[in-house]
């Protein structure tokens, strides 16, 4: 947040535009592994170049979420205690 206030760039972060920024930050999370098989997928982190375009896509994807969040006064991890509590009733634990 203070990235953004030090740029001016506050008067953009607008809900509209964050989360349409986060919807293009994480299609371009979704780019790098798009034509990845499973297995190249899941060992992704091994190569050094490709954790740190995976990294730097999963930073612009949190940094934006939260803006967002913080522009409609939520709080993430309230809100998703609460959505992992309504889900728990939802989808109960399969039988065994």
């Amino acid at each position: 947040m203070e990235f953004a206030a030090a740029r001016d760039w506050e008067q953009y972060h607008t809900p509209k535009n964050l989360v349409a920024a986060l919807s293009v930050e994480a299609s371009e999370l979704l780019e790098i592994f798009q034509w990845l098989t499973p297995e190249q997928s899941a060992g992704i982190m091994a190569d050094p170049g490709d954790a740190h375009r995976v990294e730097d896509e999963v930073a612009d994807v949190l940094s934006y979420l939260l803006q967002f969040c913080a522009v409609l006064g939520i709080d993430p991890l309230a809100a998703l205690a609460a959505k992992i509590e309504r889900n728990e009733t939802r989808f109960p634990p399969a039988a065994r």
